[in-house]
């Protein structure tokens, strides 16, 4: 606490109640400079969180910090007498009476009235409405519209300098607001602070006396401001990223195939403000640039189009709140710039088009009700027509054969029954001479759907060969699973189906269940996935879905899965988390044992990386030839994909992203499903594991 005329001079501190934080003079690392400032008090590692007179430093240590009788801080140069800094105060002089300075353990610097309880609203002053380069907990971002104060943070000029830097985080209300960093007066990004202009945010670790990196955004090509131009959306999965959007065209076509995008695109036809002119829907965008824009909260979306539509020079307009049924309206006027696609979540934009650009759910009337009607009708005709004659010529083959195809189609379990797989009927009598009738000798390993043998047909293509087992736990459903979903799905990791045998009681076929026993390699040592028969489809609009019944392998399955029947796109990557930790380690997840404790794998992995020990977690054999920086991370990333809960788990892309980048990573939380067995569950898990299906599919590995 400072009193009224109380001097804080050089080697003085205030310490806050819980001694949580402390504020006095200090000077940075290789400057001559003073400061007063405050620090984390119980942190060796002096951090600072905020500097009064960062840009009017003390050239020496005599300095004096006092505190008036009306309420104002000032920072006097004790040998000149010359004020360095000072505070303001929003309220009137004849408000103030004794007024007194305290540090709170959030880390503001107030100045209150004696005998008044503590008002962080309305304080006579202080430090939290004057920010530097770190945002506390309980800081307001953004304008006081009260006080007209501008509460913003930038960065320091250097480490060794606490000036003002080039970086601003601030709110722009210039418009619908939006937060946005700038660079000097130029808009890098609309985000959230470094010397760099990249924020982070940091946890204290105790045990290593340091501070580390929770989250930090990772940049990519579509986060520099307006990249695209006008009228152009950035994908980051596209190459190139910028395209123009639907009923635009680039300005200058020379300059954007040269990827030059600066000057953006414009409508494919001019926009003049004729009566059918229309907006179209586009989805998964990150909204435009707010800056300029109109905004009302409580109009509906059919009366923001109209708004939009009387106003010639208005070119978008959305909802200012999707979350809450539409609510309100967003208006833009003249380009629309910093425009982003995302292959999901993003936000709806209805963009103006010239009439020849509209959709076509747009067009009404009745000629061109007739125009549509009228073909389709005849159409619909001719199929009838079609269909009677087809039946009527096959009607007695129908009744007499049922194809493999029908029996696959006409399964009442099969809930994709009336697709055509399209697939070649391999016969019987041709796989048992491609296989010297299923010899031991081609047999190539065994699991959970029946044993695989190699082959190879008549015109010397090598092939294999799956034949269901009668003693199967899996079926027709598993296999006509399998079978659709191969055929349809085209990828350079997945293995190719040639087509199948469908003969008598014989099934045969040349991931939910994702386990490093399901990924072969070929001759070029290229990694295939295989085995679908589990598989399931989701939808791509989907976020969970539910399963009847939980199948897959224990020690791969994600908690969600294996607990609830719940699964979504985050599963498959706590499989994938298993998969490179198994890697690394040279053992697998569930038969994992250590003499210390009993935790598997992931537990394991888990412990090393919290004592910061995670290289003893790699295969004695590789430890002379690995990349440790390489391995390190390939343990963080498999740590952050078996996450316990699924909104925590990067998704796949991401997970790609992190193992090829050399920037931070997050923190990863406690893994699900870390205890394993104790040494003494050995024998029973040993002879179970020998029985288990992924034990015997993994002698696929071995052959290749």
């Amino acid at each position: 606490t400072i009193f009224v005329n109380q001097t804080i001079r050089y080697n003085e501190t205030i310490v806050s109640p819980q001694e949580t934080f402390e504020l006095g003079f200090f000077s940075p690392p290789n400057s001559m400079n003073h400061y007063v400032g405050i620090w984390y008090k119980k942190i060796p590692k002096r951090t600072y969180v905020w500097v009064a007179n960062r840009n009017t430093p003390l050239t020496d240590t005599f300095g004096e910090l006092t505190l008036t009788l009306q309420g104002v801080l000032i920072l006097r140069n004790a040998t000149t007498g010359n004020v360095v800094w000072s505070s303001t105060n929003s309220s009137t002089t004849s408000s103030v009476k004794n007024p007194i300075g305290q540090l709170l353990d959030t880390g503001n610097l107030i100045i209150y009235n004696e005998g008044e309880s503590i008002n962080q609203e309305d304080p006579i002053w202080q430090s939290f409405d004057f920010m530097t380069d770190t945002l506390l907990p309980g800081m307001k971002h953004g304008k006081n519209l009260v006080t007209g104060v501008e509460r913003h943070f930038t960065s320091w000029k250097s480490d060794d300098d606490p000036a003002s830097g080039e970086f601003s985080d601030w709110i722009d209300t210039r418009g619908y607001p939006q937060l946005i960093i700038t660079e000097d007066t130029s808009v890098l990004m609309r985000l959230v602070m470094q010397q760099s202009g990249r924020s982070e945010r940091l946890i204290w670790i105790e045990s290593k006396q340091d501070w580390n990196l929770f989250t930090a955004p990772q940049k990519d090509s579509c986060d520099d401001y307006a990249v695209c131009g006008p009228f152009a959306s950035c994908n980051i999965d596209n190459s190139p990223v910028c395209m123009c959007l639907k009923g635009f065209e680039p300005v200058s076509p020379d300059q954007w195939s040269n990827t030059d995008w600066s000057q953006g695109c414009r409508p494919t036809k001019p926009l003049n403000c004729d009566p059918g002119e229309g907006f179209n829907k586009y989805t998964n965008l990150k909204l435009p640039d707010t800056r300029g824009s109109w905004y009302n909260q409580t109009m509906t979306l059919e009366e923001c189009e109209k708004k939009c539509k009387s106003n010639c020079s208005c070119t978008a307009y959305t909802n200012l709140n999707i979350s809450r049924s539409g609510s309100g309206c967003l208006l833009w006027f003249g380009g629309l710039i910093d425009i982003r696609t995302f292959a999901e979540n993003g936000d709806t934009l209805y963009i103006r088009v010239p009439a020849s650009e509209l959709e076509k759910s747009k067009s009404s009337g009745v000629g061109r009700r007739v125009r549509v009607i009228v073909p389709i009708a005849f159409g619909v005709l001719v199929i009838l027509v079609s269909i009677c004659l087809f039946y009527y010529y096959n009607k007695k083959k129908q009744q007499e054969q049922v194809t493999p195809r029908n029996e696959l189609r006409h399964d009442p379990e099969n809930r994709s029954g009336d697709e055509d797989l399209e697939l070649p009927l391999f016969g019987l009598a041709t796989l048992h001479k491609a296989t010297n009738n299923f010899s031991m000798n081609n047999k190539l390993g065994e699991g959970g759907f029946g044993p695989v043998y190699k082959g190879v047909l008549e015109d010397g293509q090598e092939i294999a060969v799956k034949r269901l087992a009668k003693t199967s736990t899996q079926g027709l459903h598993e296999f006509k699973n399998e079978v659709i979903l191969i055929s349809k799905l085209q990828h350079r990791n997945l293995v190719r189906l040639l087509g199948c045998c469908i003969e008598g009681i014989e099934r045969i076929i040349i991931h939910r269940d994702l386990k490093v026993s399901n990924i072969l390699l070929d001759t070029d040592m290229n990694p295939k996935i295989s085995d679908f028969g589990m598989a399931r489809i989701f939808g791509g609009n989907q976020i969970e879905a539910n399963t009847n019944r939980v199948v897959g392998t224990y020690g791969y399955m994600a908690p969600e899965y294996a607990g609830d029947g719940i699964f979504s796109i985050k599963s498959d990557v706590y499989s994938f988390g298993v998969i490179v930790l198994e890697i690394v380690c040279g053992e697998k997840n569930r038969g994992f044992i250590h003499k210390e404790h009993c935790n598997n794998l992931i537990g394991h992995a888990w412990r090393l990386h919290i004592e910061d020990q995670s290289l003893q977690l790699v295969a004695k054999c590789l430890v002379e030839a690995i990349n440790v920086p390489q391995v390190l991370r390939s343990i963080h990333v498999g740590l952050l994909c078996v996450q316990r809960y699924p909104e925590d788990r990067p998704t796949m892309t991401s997970a790609i992203r992190m193992l090829e980048s050399e920037g931070p990573l997050p923190s990863p939380k406690e893994p699900g499903f870390y205890f394993g067995k104790t040494k003494q569950d050995t024998p029973f898990s040993s002879s179970y594991e020998t029985s288990s299906n992924n034990e015997l599919s993994i002698s696929m590995l071995n052959g290749r």
